[in-house]
């Protein structure tokens, strides 16, 4: 029984971070219109839901040549953590069907 609470939390967590990847798509895509208004409500949601995030890789990775790289690594980590996320949940499952099985 707690196999199944502990893939369903898995579960919902690497759905979560699908989520957050596609929106960090959609905010280094938008990156490349400097001229959108930056007042839309919906920009705003999205630059203060990624840029802490991004912010963090900034730091670490200056942009080379006016072009920021940062990305990259956010996505390789957050990548990452997305596998390890599915690797325990599906670990979680696969021992509860050992046990039922």
């Amino acid at each position: 029984m707690s196999s199944q609470i502990i893939s369903t939390v898995f579960g919902v967590l690497s759905q979560t971070l699908l989520i957050y990847s596609y929106l960090l798509i959609i905010r280094v895509l938008l990156s490349w219109f400097p001229n959108l208004d930056q007042s839309n409500p919906i920009l705003t949601n999205l630059y203060s839901i990624t840029d802490p995030y991004l912010n963090v890789f900034r730091g670490i990775i200056p942009a080379i040549g006016g072009i920021d790289i940062s990305p990259i690594l956010a996505f390789l980590l957050l990548n990452f953590v997305q596998s390890l996320v599915n690797y325990i949940r599906f670990t979680s499952l696969n021992s509860a069907l050992q046990f039922y099985g």
